[in-house]
């Protein structure tokens, strides 16, 4: 049976107001779908509902916070009650804390995990029964990288991707005698998002990702993709897949390290601030960080050629520790 067009398709969007949420909620408005979207920033949602009725999308937006549970029920229900259902939901809010573990105020890291593991399993507990009712619909989980390599100075942060990954896939198993009901999870690379800029920083410096850092539009095409053609596991960006077999090295995190801490001592100073974790973050909400470099598809050409050649390492590497 061929999927259904996106013109008829009814989507519910979290951390709709910047970044892959923003650029997602783009993508399916040129596809004329129905959209909600959700997040913290009114002006912000404002904003985007508008382009996405300029980019040929009917969108309405509901101010809510993933963290509680009431505000994604009411989402849900706004949904279901102004469309009549939905048949697809993307949980893409996410935030982050940098920094040496025990110089981030517990509150924050607390913050960290409500949203991004938390707030996750609120989405899909608010739309599953729906899904189970009408006995389809798609969620899409926005995991990123984080889910398979632990980044040191983010440890709130990878705890959630991998405590969230795994969520996830037990949604999979248990979601098995459902056929039409589909649990989709996105593992982007690093995205030149704001939320580099926006994220909580307690480094003491000026943070920046490291390239290659991939259009975030690219993430949002991928999930378009899943809501057409559902599969259980998509990445973007070949350091993506490399992240699966690189954390299983030993001294895998000692390296990670090593580079973090070069590539701090070369940022300037900055003062150390919360950020976007308890409130929305001041200035204008866009899709793009800033970060991609005029030579970035050299970069990324770079990274995959190295890429390859640690692929291989890390397998050979894995094959040679089974056979110890």
């Amino acid at each position: 049976m061929s999927p259904p067009a996106m013109s008829e398709t009814v989507v519910v969007i979290t951390g709709a107001s910047s970044g892959i949420g923003r650029a997602t909620a783009h993508e399916f408005a040129r596809q004329r779908a129905t959209l909600f979207l959700a997040a913290r920033d009114k002006t912000a949602l404002h904003d985007v509902a508008e382009e996405c009725h300029r980019l040929g999308g009917q969108a309405r937006f509901i101010v809510a916070d993933v963290t509680k549970p009431e505000d994604m029920q009411r989402l849900a229900q706004s949904a279901i009650e102004a469309a009549g259902r939905i048949d697809v939901w993307v949980n893409n809010a996410g935030v982050g804390a940098l920094g040496a573990f025990e110089e981030i105020p517990v509150e924050d890291h607390a913050r960290v995990i409500q949203t991004d593991l938390v707030g996750q399993i609120n989405g899909a507990y608010a739309v599953l029964p729906h899904f189970k009712q009408r006995g389809s619909g798609i969620l899409i989980n926005n995991i990123s990288l984080g889910g398979w390599a632990p980044q040191p100075y983010a440890a709130s942060y990878s705890a959630a991707k991998f405590g969230l990954r795994a969520f996830a896939e037990s949604l999979q198993g248990e979601l098995r005698h459902w056929p039409d009901i589909h649990v989709c999870n996105v593992y982007p690379a690093v995205m030149d998002t704001p939320g580099f800029r926006d994220g909580s920083n307690y480094t003491g410096r000026a943070v920046k990702p490291v390239p290659p850092a991939y259009d975030p539009r690219r993430t949002a095409r991928t999930i378009v993709k899943l809501a057409r053609h559902p599969q259980p596991t998509a990445y973007v960006g070949l350091p993506a897949m490399l992240a699966r077999l690189a954390h299983g090295l030993p001294g895998y995190s000692r390296l990670n390290a090593n580079l973090v801490d070069l590539a701090l001592k070369r940022a300037r100073p900055m003062t150390n601030s919360s950020g976007n974790l308890h409130a929305p973050p001041s200035g204008e909400r866009r899709i793009d960080g800033g970060f991609r470099s005029p030579d970035g598809h050299r970069k990324a050409v770079m990274a995959a050629t190295l890429g390859g050649v640690l692929a291989g390492f890390c397998l050979s590497r894995r094959r040679r520790l089974h056979q110890d």
